[in-house]
């Protein structure tokens, strides 16, 4: 088997962080004229570099195939319209944006987060690889890019006089295969004074709380603190901030400037979170190879749980049809032989179904029509969302659960 090489830095990887098997892309929902089709598995193994210990997935399919037509439209959750509309006020008010200054968000979505900003009258530019979600944003009135952010990019950017006084992307760092092009992009985009913010899931957190769903295809690199800062770094980018969010089950937004601009000092919480870091392991490479057992018992618990619930003739249904959700599943080998069906709000994914497990997606009310006696929430990281949208549930003695950390009934 040819070697393969770590993103970053380029030594070999040699050390595995998790398997788990072979899996379809996660996003990649069924439709019902091709469920006598075949479908692509592709192995979904995950590694750690020795020398500079960022953990990656390597690249088994390319980006074009993943992003290019996709079923995720992020104004679908509620949650996440309330984060992204704080984040601008955030952002407005520490910065002081205003009708002068040229916002750019990269996998800018629907226009979900953009428009806040818009509805400032600030100037705004979304990137955004997959045109059938561009198109959405667009609809908006929303100027949107169909088109991958690199180097190349951004240049086309500087040679149309635009470049951004805040350039900022969440849950794509991770997305990216080329990750040094990608870093390389960001610093020549941004103006000399301008901020770099990235949200990204913080492998600690991932790893502490056992969140192994949110690995999937799509999700090239898991960052540790010490590991993204290294990144920039090398790129001629200084991390002056840092913040810990509860998003996507615990995430850290980077703040990043020119290393030459020296009027944004480094702040307190950068060095107290590698302090941190350092304490829970993750300067030591044995500290990532324990993560794979742990994995392994937790399918070995859900299994056991979800064959005591059917041998008691329960019926269980899901509620969500999250990419996380597809790893679970697929990775613990349950299917419709466990769960009837889902449901999920978003009508892009109403009428499909789950790839590799082949669960059907209906609407939200399928549960009040068919009441099952529990439901498994996909993504847990929405749980409080979730359950107050559907309160009807106990009026029929019905229970949610979820998988992650732990296979857990909810009160």
């Amino acid at each position: 088997m040819k070697e393969l090489g770590c993103r970053f830095c380029g030594y070999p990887l040699r050390h595995s962080f998790v398997d788990l098997g072979m899996s379809p892309l996660a996003n990649s929902y069924v439709e019902p004229e091709a469920l006598q089709r075949m479908e692509p598995f592709f192995p979904l193994h995950v590694w750690v570099c020795e020398h500079c210990l960022l953990v990656q997935l390597p690249e088994t399919e390319s980006p074009e195939a993943i992003f290019s037509d996709y079923a995720y439209f992020s104004s679908y959750s509620t949650s996440w319209l309330s984060h992204a509309e704080s984040y601008v006020a955030a952002m407005v008010g520490r910065f002081g944006f205003d009708r002068e200054s040229q916002i750019v968000e990269i996998a800018s979505n629907d226009g979900y987060l953009l428009q806040y900003f818009q509805q400032r009258g600030i100037p705004v530019l979304g990137i955004e690889p997959a045109g059938n979600v561009a198109q959405a944003a667009q609809e908006r009135g929303i100027r949107t890019l169909v088109k991958f952010f690199n180097t190349k990019t951004a240049r086309e950017l500087v040679n149309e006089g635009l470049q951004a006084d805040l350039l900022l992307g969440n849950n794509v760092l991770a997305h990216v295969p080329g990750l040094n092009d990608f870093v390389e992009g960001l610093k020549i985009a941004l103006k000399p004074g301008g901020v770099v913010t990235m949200e990204f899931p913080h492998l600690m957190r991932l790893m502490a709380e056992n969140q192994f769903d949110t690995i999937y295809h799509e999700h090239f690199s898991y960052f540790s603190f010490r590991t993204v800062l290294d990144v920039f770094r090398v790129r001629g980018l200084t991390l002056f901030d840092v913040e810990e969010l509860p998003t996507h089950g615990g995430s850290i937004r980077i703040y990043a400037r020119h290393t030459e601009d020296e009027s944004k000092p480094v702040e307190p919480r950068v060095t107290e979170l590698l302090n941190r870091e350092r304490a829970a392991g993750f300067d030591d490479l044995d500290h990532y190879l324990s993560f794979g057992e742990q994995v392994r018992e937790t399918k070995r618990k859900l299994l056991s749980f979800l064959v005591g619930l059917k041998d008691e003739g329960k019926s269980i249904a899901g509620y969500g049809a999250p990419a996380k959700g597809n790893t679970l599943l697929n990775y613990c080998g349950v299917g419709t032989d466990f769960i009837d069906y889902t449901v999920d709000r978003s009508p892009h994914k109403q009428g499909r179904y789950l790839p590799g497990t082949r669960i059907p997606i209906y609407a939200p009310e399928h549960i009040s029509q068919t009441k099952p006696d529990y439901v498994l929430i996909l993504p847990w990281n929405l749980k409080e969302e979730i359950i107050e949208q559907m309160t009807d549930l106990k009026s029929w003695g019905g229970q949610f659960l979820v998988a992650i950390p732990e296979v857990t009934v909810l009160s």
